[in-house]
């Protein structure tokens, strides 16, 4: 009691402080935060915001527990990553399981735990404090003038979250009337459309030009978005917009039509698989050089046509699997949702019977982007309920619902596999006959991942994952053999990994380097194919060297079987004599050109050789 008496205010106000400052963590790494005057000032005004409203501390600490309890989150992304919590980490944390959390961290969970304990117990003294503090309850009238100047300002916002400000008005195009009507639009929008229920203004608005340039900074939703303690109240508010976004948009691409059908000549049985692998990484392959023999089956196939220059736009699968299966493009990967379906619903047009088999995870009311793309097949197929722990099934659960789907009556099938592939835990990804490199992490329940001394078993466990998904694919291709019609296989994977590689201290991905990037993919074709399709083989092979990314998939895929559609890009199918190089963009520092850009150091980090495009959330 005489601690809390005495050293309440000074605990108090420091704590705040200290809590304010994670805004520049980044200093202390050797980088200043971009706009830091920005952020400091949107700090400034959220604290005395919550003061002016609510008084004293101990009504508004209540507020303050979402950024207390993100604190460790924003470090680790900080240290690890260098950048701080977005909308796309909720998504990735809220769509991972105890179980997968346990597994990463390793050892390191009871550090986590006892970090959590920590937080929990400061927020909890600093709550105790603000009951018995007085000293720090705004009683003087200033609150009023306060509070009226706050009103005041979040009138002149809303009004300018209207008309618009003029430098983004001549970048964007956009007029007000549009952003009127956009389902994104900002909190001022959605208060001006409230007022326009009773008060009609807005034709007025409609009439007033735009705040001029130096307003940009009043409405710079990122800077507040990476100031705390209330920035990461707007990150969980864009993260439900999404996820209300994702969970409606079924319904709203619902009457969504390729107007597709298939080309005349094609009346005989055709059966297509798409695999979707997980995390493969293109130079862990044999097939593309790597000194191990990590594709024993897969090399002995004489109809596999194999791509040495495919890379994927995004290393992180909720936002990859779109822009393989989609017309999405790769610069609007970051964007929630898309208002197209995907290449099941133009075969569904076509006469196709469609199949969505997963070994990965549904996610139930929260759907993710692949999730509600796998809802499009006439049949969908979870089949994974230990998510990524040494719990799941192995890749072999996906052969026996595939020979299922094969012998379905349907005459034409697209068949979409979905794997676990090689994602961490590696050592839990295939049985033990095929930990074959050693010393591996098999066996081992909860390896520490992030700690150095794994280095080899880490590599090691990694490889053998792969030897073992070659297996899994040339068993999947002998499925296909045994078929009396034509057939063929595509096989894509969704990003790449980080490994220790040299002296680089990353592992995994989401750190903007080529081995995430340049990803293994290929196509197996049957010799009932090549019979039938003999110029598409012819071009097939002849684009096998060409600079591809995951935006050609979905045009290839529907190319291959003569489907066609009105606004076809034939120019993007590896199928077509009309295909063309485009400029292929990734995620790193902005959309940068992958192919104008350096490779930097051990980590082959993606740096574009000019200005990357300015990415849009």
């Amino acid at each position: 009691m005489y601690f809390l008496q005495r050293f309440s205010k000074p605990y108090l106000l420091g704590s705040y402080f200290l809590l304010s400052c994670l805004a520049f963590f980044s200093t202390l790494l050797g980088k200043s935060p971009d706009h830091g005057w920005r952020i400091l000032a949107y700090q400034a005004l959220s604290w005395l915001g919550l003061w002016a409203v609510f008084q004293k501390p101990r009504w508004f600490h209540y507020v303050l527990l979402p950024a207390f309890l993100a604190m460790p989150i924003e470090i680790y992304l900080r240290l690890y990553y260098g950048q701080g919590i977005s909308t796309h980490h909720l998504g990735i944390i809220t769509e991972t399981s105890p179980k997968e959390a346990l597994e990463f961290l390793g050892n390191k969970v009871w550090l986590l735990f006892a970090i959590a304990t920590f937080i929990l117990l400061w927020w909890w003294s600093l709550l105790q404090s603000a009951k018995h503090e007085t000293r720090l309850t705004w009683q003087h009238s200033s609150r009023w003038i306060v509070l009226s100047a706050l009103a005041a300002c979040l009138l002149c916002w809303t009004y300018g979250a209207q008309v618009g400000v003029a430098s983004a008005s001549a970048s964007d195009n956009i007029s007000t009337s549009n952003n009127a009507n956009d389902g994104n639009s900002s909190v001022g929008n959605q208060t001006i459309w409230q007022l326009r229920t009773w008060l009609d203004i807005e034709n007025y608005l409609a009439r007033q030009p735009p705040l001029p340039n130096w307003a940009e900074a009043l409405y710079d939703e990122e800077s507040f978005a990476r100031s705390w303690p209330l920035g990461i109240l707007l990150r969980g508010t864009d993260f439900y917009k999404e996820r209300r976004y994702l969970s409606k948009l079924s319904d709203q691409s619902r009457e969504f039509l390729f107007h597709a059908r298939q080309a005349s000549g094609n009346d005989f049985q055709q059966t297509i698989v798409v695999v979707i692998g997980e995390s493969a990484r293109y130079d862990r392959w044999s097939i593309n050089g790597y000194q191990r023999e990590t594709n024993p089956y897969l090399s002995q196939e004489a109809n596999l046509v194999n791509f040495s220059d495919m890379i994927t736009a995004v290393a992180a699968t909720r936002l990859s699997v779109p822009i393989i299966t989609t017309r999405k493009p790769a610069a609007q990967s970051l964007k929630a949702g898309f208002s197209e379906k995907s290449f099941l619903s133009a075969y569904k047009e076509a006469g196709f019977k469609t199949f969505w088999i997963s070994n990965q995870m549904s996610f139930g009311q929260f759907d993710t982007p692949t999730s509600v793309i796998a809802k499009e097949a006439d049949v969908t197929q979870f089949l994974n309920l230990g998510g990524f722990t040494n719990q799941s099934s192995y890749d072999q659960i996906l052969l026996t619902p595939l020979q299922n789907a094969l012998d379905d009556s349907a005459p034409n099938k697209l068949i979409v596999l979905h794997t676990l592939g090689n994602h961490w835990n590696y050592s839990h990804r295939y049985p033990q006959a095929y930990d074959q490199w050693k010393p591996s992490l098999y066996g081992v329940s909860n390896p520490a991942y992030t700690d150095l001394k794994n280095k080899e078993a880490i590599n090691n466990s990694y490889d053998n994952s792969i030897l073992y998904t070659d297996w899994i694919l040339a068993r999947m291709i002998q499925q296909l053999k045994v078929l009396p019609h034509m057939s063929a296989l595509w096989y894509v994977s969704d990003h790449g990994q980080t490994l220790y590689d040299g002296t680089c201290n990353l592992a995994f991905h989401g750190h903007n380097t080529q081995f995430e990037f340049h990803i293994p993919a290929f196509v197996w074709y049957s010799d009932q194919y090549a019979k039938q399709h003999p110029d598409k083989i012819q071009q097939l092979k002849a684009h096998q060297n060409a600079k591809l990314s995951t935006e050609n998939v979905f045009h290839s895929v529907l190319d291959m079987v003569d489907i066609r559609y009105p606004d076809e890009k034939l120019s993007r199918s590896v199928f077509s004599p009309q295909w063309t190089y485009h400029t292929r963009y990734v995620d790193s520092y902005g959309w940068s050109n992958y192919d104008d850009s350096y490779l930097k150091g051990d980590c082959r980090e993606v740096i574009d050789n000019k200005t990357p495009l300015t990415q849009e959330k």
